[in-house]
């Protein structure tokens, strides 16, 4: 029997997803979405996410401060952290990371702000959701420099160069495909998700982010007010389809091995 489909990382509290969300909830039960991890980015969501997680046993919470919101973050935000992962059961630390790609990034910042949640990770045994853009160096020595999590950690929708899987592998890392890597442009990427060890392979939508490309989409939402397509995480499906072909798996195949690496980095049900 198939263990369903299992999106390593989403953001299903976003608020270009609330109006839709009964619907989106709907459409994942009908596309066979077993599990989810939904990733909160900065204090102002963490409890929608908490919401989500009990009203819906099959998501796995994950709470963290996002380099992209380290401004918001006010000075009790480390002690709430801890607050909220002790009180959720099988929760994981994320979305945290590094990124020189945002404007008037401070890097310093960030990486202490990362440094800090590493830890926490280290203290609680809990898996780390890790974002990284323009920083793969410096993730890299971050990791040498602070205990890995335990439980391991996820670089979702792995851009980093080829040649550093084996490293992140070695020090407890997996690596989520995401679906916009179906775009015809990003062959490099594809071609990165082809080395990364099978036991290490995870997908992920990344939704409402990161959308597949308009000829894949079998599930659409209205675009933002900003004009921007909204990503409907039930494509996840497709994902699987298109990693499977890459990898000449079957989607069976494919299925099995995500399920068996999901449960050994988040845990079970």
């Amino acid at each position: 029997m198939s263990p369903g489909f299992i999106d390593a990382h989403n953001h299903l509290q976003d608020d270009s997803l609330k109006p839709h969300l009964g619907g989106v909830l709907a459409d994942l039960k009908s596309a066979g979405i077993a599990r989810a991890v939904v990733n909160g980015t900065a204090e102002n969501d963490w409890d929608a996410v908490s919401e989500l997680a009990r009203a819906h046993p099959w998501i796995v919470p994950s709470y963290g401060l996002h380099p992209w919101f380290l401004k918001t973050r006010t000075p009790q935000w480390r002690d709430r952290l801890e607050q909220t992962l002790r009180r959720s059961p099988g929760c994981a630390i994320g979305e945290i990371g590094l990124d020189r790609w945002i404007p008037d990034f401070d890097i310093a910042d960030q990486q202490t702000v990362y440094a800090g949640q590493l830890r926490l990770a280290a203290a609680l045994e809990l898996p780390v959701t890790v974002h990284c853009l323009q920083a793969w160096g410096l993730l890299w020595d971050s990791m040498r420099d602070e205990p890995p999590p335990p439980r391991g950690f996820l670089l979702h929708a792995y851009g980093g160069p080829v040649e550093m899987i084996e490293l992140f592998a070695r020090r407890g890392g997996y690596f989520s495909f995401s679906g916009s890597f179906l775009d015809a442009r990003k062959a490099g990427r594809r071609e990165a998700f082809r080395q990364v060890p099978p036991e290490r392979l995870l997908v992920e939508t990344d939704a409402p982010a990161m959308p597949l490309p308009a000829e894949l989409r079998r599930w659409t939402l209205p675009d933002s007010p900003e004009g921007k397509p909204v990503n409907h995480p039930a494509n996840l499906g497709v994902v699987y389809e298109g990693l499977a072909r890459l990898r000449g798996w079957s989607v069976e195949t494919l299925a099995d091995q995500v399920a068996e690496n999901f449960e050994r980095l988040f845990g079970r049900k």
